[in-house]
């Protein structure tokens, strides 16, 4: 008899997708602000953000169609203990991308912020009570539980002050840095004292470089682009958790790679961007070198990272598709039997 397809035995694709998303709106943010400082065309980033709007849209269309046909609900993917808080990601991601529409079509982009800004509001706080329940191991804790509260917050300072919201970015600044404070504390505590993460998640490691690199972007914002003593502080804790994931870089050349390897794109991305601003406050003579150099390494590293997903993506498809050749032969051999 020939196997009948159950629709609801479909499995929920990973949450740590959305960091595609992320990580090329980190490549259109560079090149913005690379556009900006050396007077390029805008056609580049729009480019670039237009891309991030199709991978935004397509990813959030992708899991919904997936999840539709799976016996797992939302509501349990959100609440599991290593993919819950990535999810995260939707609503800053749309805050970057109507951060950007707001230079065009500022009603529609402040509309985007705004909303995107109650979404992760929203989900912040449902998941913090979700942790006050006691049920997370210890060992499940990651990179990823940054999102939900420091990277909503440091971004949501940055858009809403772009679109004319001051009082908004400064409560939202002060959102990310609390917890960015108390996260890594209990992140650093996770990593020292428990076993290594799991090769999936040990990238998240690296979403420890994004926080004083968006921190500082939402400072230049909100304060202007120039060197004062929150600025260089920022910059100071840059400089270390690059040290860090310099010295990181031993253990990330051993894993195998995945769509998880989106995690290492927006923390780049951020401090590149942070990093040429502060070439450009600090101006000596052949900045606009070293701040190109920048630019083509993030833009390299996320290029990349994408070849490589296509590559993967493309291998396990011809993979799925044999092995369903293999069992529609093995059905006709039956039926003939």
């Amino acid at each position: 008899m020939r196997r009948s397809s159950d629709k609801r035995t479909a499995q929920r694709i990973p949450l740590n997708t959305l960091a595609i998303a992320f990580g090329l709106a980190g490549l259109a943010g560079v090149w913005t602000t690379a556009g900006r400082l050396f007077g390029l065309p805008d056609a580049i980033g729009q480019v670039l953000w237009a891309g991030v709007l199709v991978a935004w849209l397509w990813l959030i269309v992708a899991h919904l169609r997936r999840g539709a046909r799976s016996a797992e609900s939302l509501g349990a993917q959100l609440r599991h203990p290593a993919q819950g808080p990535i999810a995260a990601l939707v609503p800053v991601v749309g805050m970057l991308i109507g951060a950007d529409l707001y230079r065009f079509v500022p009603v529609a982009g402040a509309i985007v912020v705004i909303a995107s800004l109650i979404a992760a509001a929203l989900f912040a706080g449902w998941i913090l009570a979700f942790w006050h329940a006691g049920s997370l191991p210890p060992e499940a804790f990651h990179g990823g539980y940054l999102l939900p509260t420091v990277a909503a917050g440091l971004i949501g300072a940055t858009t809403s002050f772009r679109i004319g919201l001051p009082g908004v970015a400064i409560a939202a600044f002060a959102v990310g840095v609390f917890f960015w404070i108390v996260i890594s504390t209990v992140l650093l505590a996770r990593l020292a004292f428990f076993p290594p993460l799991p090769a999936a998640l040990t990238p998240t490691c690296a979403i420890l470089l994004a926080p004083p690199a968006v921190a500082g972007t939402a400072w230049f914002t909100i304060n202007g682009e120039r060197a004062d003593v929150v600025s260089t502080a920022l910059l100071g804790l840059l400089v270390l958790m690059a040290l860090q994931q310099l010295a990181l870089i031993p253990r990330y050349r051993v894993l195998p790679f995945s769509l998880g390897f989106w995690s290492f794109t927006f923390p780049l991305a951020a401090a590149g961007g942070y990093g040429i601003e502060w070439l450009a406050v600090a101006g000596f003579a052949g900045w606009q070198v070293v701040a190109w150099v920048v630019v083509a390494l993030v833009t390299v590293v996320i290029v990349a990272v994408g070849v490589r997903s296509l590559l993967l993506i493309t291998s396990v498809k011809l993979g799925v598709r044999r092995a369903e050749n293999v069992l529609r032969r093995a059905d006709d051999l039956v039926e003939r039997r």
